[in-house]
């Protein structure tokens, strides 16, 4: 019989909780506002003014920074923390590392998903469809957002959601700078669209090709455009 562990003496001290939920949507508000240039590269973030438009804590305001100081999206500086930027080194990366993981969870959805996985990411890709033809770029982003979601729980892959998020929080701004072209939005739904062909058709290369050719044409379309200052 395992002996029951002994915890005295480790130094261990009651644990404040954390209001988490205010938390995360103090870093989504402020997310958001990064990830479509509502604040530019090098904007600078006062805790005193953020407090006041928000209403909410110091505290909690800064749990919130520090969450997106870790995303990469916020940077600290002498004056304080500000909005990061991203060179066109940093971003091909970032594309090239979302290719590798697209391709593999669409390979991995062809061998793993079921028929209800098929007929969420058909619902998903049905709601992609809309948001591309009501203009907006934000509920495109967000209709992908939930895409892809569909996509890795079909693959059966818990890690790649977690990494694409913050992978496409940093490149928000080129992706909302690319679809706002009315040529790139209609050839990134067409991608889509030969995606899901392939994966229909239960063909694991093709989709991961697809997958693949959509986010290299994504970071062309993308990187053809200026990037903010880092």
């Amino acid at each position: 019989m395992a002996e029951a562990a002994t915890f005295a003496g480790l130094g261990l001290a009651p644990l404040r909780q954390e209001a988490a939920p205010l938390r995360r949507k103090i870093a989504a508000t402020l997310r958001s506002l990064i990830e479509t240039g509502a604040l530019p590269a090098g904007t600078r973030l006062i805790e005193k003014e953020l407090c006041a438009e928000l209403a909410v804590s110091r505290t909690a305001l800064r749990e919130a920074l520090r969450e997106l100081e870790s995303e990469g999206l916020l940077v600290a500086g002498a004056r304080g923390l500000a909005v990061g930027g991203l060179s066109p080194a940093e971003a091909a990366d970032i594309y090239a590392v979302r290719a590798a993981l697209e391709g593999q969870v669409a390979e991995q959805f062809v061998a793993r998903a079921d028929a209800a996985a098929l007929a969420r990411l058909e619902a998903a890709a049905d709601a992609l469809r809309r948001a591309y033809e009501g203009g907006p770029i934000e509920p495109i982003l967000a209709a992908k957002r939930d895409f892809y979601d569909c996509l890795c729980a079909g693959a059966a892959n818990t890690v790649v959601p977690e990494l694409l998020a913050r992978l496409n929080s940093r490149i928000s701004r080129l992706r909302v700078r690319s679809l706002a072209d009315p040529g790139r939005s209609a050839a990134s739904l067409a991608e889509i669209e030969a995606l899901l062909a392939a994966l229909w058709a239960g063909d694991a290369a093709a989709a991961r090709a697809a997958a693949i050719r959509h986010v290299e044409r994504a970071a062309a379309a993308a990187l053809g455009a200026a990037l903010p200052a880092p």
